[in-house]
């Protein structure tokens, strides 16, 4: 028998906490702000934050924890990033080295988490609008195109792909550009060659939509770009989402759009 779906964001982060969800979040609990991660040493913070600032499509920052600190607060309580993601990622010194669904074991003192909007953010009021969503985590591409540098830290845009009907793009545009936290505006329409992607049936993450001859592949930023951004730092450390498993704020869409509008 299969485990009735949380109701409330409060409920899905208690529930991967325990260990009982550890699936992707896309798809559930629609107009949720949902969020990516990424966690530096303190020493490298000011460094990322202003990456974020210069690449504000990809980084959305939302949210910066204190100095070893794991917890921000919730509206529904006090949220507790080492162990509310369904699953992460754990660089050594540039090198990938774990995807755990708990970062207890890794958290150090001096470890700074910044929260970036993400694009699922989006689905619930674009099927609102009549654009067919999956409920899948989107696929997602490395570009050609990239970052603007900061502070040494520089990389490729990673984008997030969605199908949308030709007879539906500028209102898909229109959609998305309300809400900066899940990335606003797309930043690419139509042939993927141009972002340097040669092939759209094999993404870096996540799973192609089936896309009809009446579509075109649609590109917003993706919060996944820091993950090929800070393991250049060769930094003791670095944490982050597993893609497509985010953390599930308690505020509405809507809040978040009018809080930054």
């Amino acid at each position: 028998m299969s485990m009735p779906l949380p109701s409330t964001p409060r409920e899905l982060r208690e529930l991967i906490a325990k260990g009982e969800w550890t699936t992707p979040t896309s798809g559930v609990l629609d107009d949720y702000q949902q969020a990516n991660l990424a966690v530096v040493p303190r020493a490298h913070a000011y460094d990322f934050l202003l990456f974020c600032t210069r690449n504000p499509k990809s980084c959305p920052v939302i949210a910066v924890t204190e100095p070893g600190s794991p917890f921000i607060e919730g509206k529904e309580g006090q949220i507790d990033l080492r162990t509310m993601l369904p699953r992460y990622r754990v660089w050594a010194h540039g090198a990938l080295v774990d995807e755990p669904t708990d970062l207890t074991r890794h958290w150090r003192d001096d470890a700074v988490g910044f929260l970036l909007g993400c694009s699922h953010t989006f689905d619930a009021p674009l099927r609102r609008a009549g654009i067919p969503v999956s409920g899948a985590a989107p696929a997602v591409y490395r570009t050609s195109r990239r970052c603007r540098d900061a502070a040494g830290l520089s990389g490729p845009l990673v984008v997030s792909m969605r199908p949308v009907p030709t007879d539906k793009v500028a209102l898909a545009v229109e959609v998305t550009s309300r809400y900066p936290t899940g990335h606003g505006a797309p930043v690419h329409i139509g042939d993927p060659a141009k972002l340097g992607i040669t092939d759209l049936s094999k993404p870096d993450f996540g799973v192609v939509p089936p896309m009809d001859e009446d579509s075109v592949p649609v590109f917003w930023a993706c919060g996944v770009t820091p993950q090929l951004v800070l393991p250049e730092l060769g930094a003791p450390y670095v944490f982050s989402h597993y893609p497509g498993h985010m953390l599930v704020l308690d505020q509405r869409v809507d809040e978040m759009a009018t809080a930054l509008s």
